[in-house]
């Protein structure tokens, strides 16, 4: 009789739960058909065949002036060498965020052949050997990934400045990186009046599942103002809605460009 008198209530509830699990499970149901290509085939731009490599380096709080000094010398000669098939496209320091710390961005230009050939030729070159022995004294930790772009960003290209620079990286659910790269695909022409999207890229190697976007402003107020204005834009809502909840884990860093940095 107890069971019985239980039984009508949950008769009455099971309509209403069905449509809040349909509801809470279209969060997550891909939109995408399956494909049998690796994603980084169907996300990045295959006839360049770019590879980025990222550096962040925490550095002793003590020794963040002589790390850049130390930088500015030795980097930008390595940019403009022909003999290195890699380019330097930002270095920064971040403002707010982790502080004490330098991010590099490289571009290899060919792929993992030409990362490998510039690893191999630096190996023979005696000054950056010298650089790397003197920064490991500057240094408490460092990480690197390799990552792909986005077919649907721009190539990051030297801009003048003075500008400051939002990294945002966002840790995906594994599975869900053609769903994102799908709707940031329409989402970009929203970010793109006041020239501030940069660059947007993938991880390969490193952390998985991991997306960069970088952003420049002129300062924190223009970067308020521009992420607000956005929610003027008529489907705006509905990217924020669809990939909010594929991310696992999301960071923002603020970075100050250094003097070697192409990107101001």
């Amino acid at each position: 009789p107890a069971a019985a008198c239980c039984f009508p209530p949950l008769v009455c509830s099971s309509s209403s739960r069905n449509r809040e699990d349909s509801w809470f499970k279209s969060l997550f149901v891909r939109k995408v058909d399956p494909r049998k290509d690796a994603h980084s085939n169907l996300l990045t731009k295959n006839e360049e065949s770019n590879l980025y490599k990222i550096q962040f380096h925490n550095v002793k709080p003590e020794c963040l002036d002589s790390y850049n000094k130390l930088c500015e010398d030795v980097l930008p000669s390595i940019h403009a060498d022909k003999y290195y098939p890699c380019e330097l496209v930002g270095t920064w320091n971040t403002w707010y965020g982790e502080q004490d710390q330098a991010v590099h961005l490289w571009r290899y230009r060919g792929g993992y052949p030409a990362l490998t050939e510039v690893m191999n030729k630096l190996r023979q070159n005696k000054d950056f050997t010298a650089y790397r022995k003197e920064r490991g004294k500057m240094l408490l930790s460092r990480r690197n990934q390799l990552l792909l772009e986005f077919s649907f960003w721009n190539e990051p290209v030297p801009r003048e400045g003075p500008n400051i620079y939002e990294l945002r990286s966002y840790q995906l659910r594994p599975g869900t990186m053609i769903e994102w790269g799908n709707y940031w695909a329409r989402a970009i022409r929203y970010r793109q009046h006041n020239r501030e999207a940069v660059g947007g890229f993938f991880s390969q190697i490193g952390n998985l599942y991991m997306v960069h976007h970088l952003w420049a402003y002129k300062d924190l107020q223009s970067r308020e103002d521009t992420r607000n204005a956005i929610w003027n834009h008529d489907g705006w809502e509905e990217v924020v809605y669809y990939t909010v909840p594929l991310i696992q884990h999301m960071d923002s860093r603020i970075m100050i460009p250094t003097k070697a940095s192409p990107l101001q």
